[in-house]
């Protein structure tokens, strides 16, 4: 059964991370109130049953989760592997997801949620790639035709050792798999390449850039250059860039909170049957 207080913590999570999902799929960013009134609020609601019940071990594993999410988060931005609002959020869950007074509970189930919020995220990274190739097929095919035909040392080489693997596969069965993988790999990281230098540019008006927008390719900005940064334009840059260009090429990422959703569903539905139990 799941008790009122994490109900409500549930509750919370799925309207600010249902939210959040929408920003992104609209505008492919997500606003840092969000992510910050989460924590507020999640921290908040625990301080204020803990004062009137006097269960401070809800309050200090929300502090708990907080901290640990910090330290993952950022180790998912500086690692590259987020983007900043994604960062943000993720920090979020950490307050949010301490459902026990038990921190070794707890452990287990921010260690649940990470894995399937990576699985998930491998499906639908995947699927999303299929979905953009496919609306500019036209584009995406030329695209893939030239990098395969420019890479096709690298694709034979590693495809060939994926094939070697293989065929010792059928006596050591421990290398098809790892024969299988080499093979594909090539031709997946091709795809994923053309996808997002192809799929993901759109050129924007200077008038409709935000904060934290990747630029597609370095721009002159005067005598200097303006490269392309993991962690976007400033302020500051896009100031520069508006008065000397009326429109740039900027690199959009795939709406990635979605996934937090996929996930805390996934999460809420085994506590909710008991299944994370088994799970452990």
């Amino acid at each position: 059964l799941i008790m009122g207080e994490v109900f409500f913590l549930i509750l919370i999570g799925l309207i600010w991370i249902a939210f959040a999902s929408i920003q992104d799929l609209r505008n492919r960013e997500v606003s840092n109130w969000i992510s910050f009134s989460l924590i507020v609020f999640a921290l908040g609601f625990r301080f204020f049953f803990s004062l009137f019940n006097g269960q401070w071990a809800f309050f200090i594993q929300g502090v708990i989760g907080l901290g640990i999410f910090l330290l993952v988060g950022n180790f998912l931005y500086y690692g590259k592997m987020f983007a900043g609002g994604d960062a943000k959020l993720m920090i979020a869950m950490g307050p949010l997801l301490g459902f026990s007074n038990v921190f070794l509970v707890n452990m287990k189930i921010y260690f649940t949620f990470i894995i399937f919020f990576l699985f998930s995220g491998a499906v639908y990274g995947f699927l999303s790639m299929v979905f953009f190739s496919l609306r500019n097929f036209k584009a995406f095919r030329k695209d893939y035709g030239k990098r395969l035909k420019k890479g096709k040392k690298f694709v034979r080489t590693i495809a060939s050792i994926g094939l070697v693997l293989m065929i010792i596969g059928f006596f050591e069965p421990v290398f098809f798999g790892v024969g299988v993988l080499l093979f594909v790999f090539p031709y997946f990281y091709i795809y994923a390449r053309s996808v997002d230098n192809v799929c993901m540019v759109k050129k924007i008006k200077v008038g409709l850039l935000t904060e934290g927008d990747w630029l597609y390719q370095r721009i002159k900005i005067g005598k200097k250059f303006l490269e392309p940064n993991w962690q976007g334009l400033s302020k500051i840059e896009i100031s520069l860039i508006k008065k000397h260009y009326k429109e740039i090429k900027i690199k959009q990422g795939i709406p990635f909170i979605p996934v937090f959703l996929i996930a805390f569903l996934i999460l809420i539905y085994l506590w909710k049957t008991g299944l994370w139990n088994a799970f452990w």
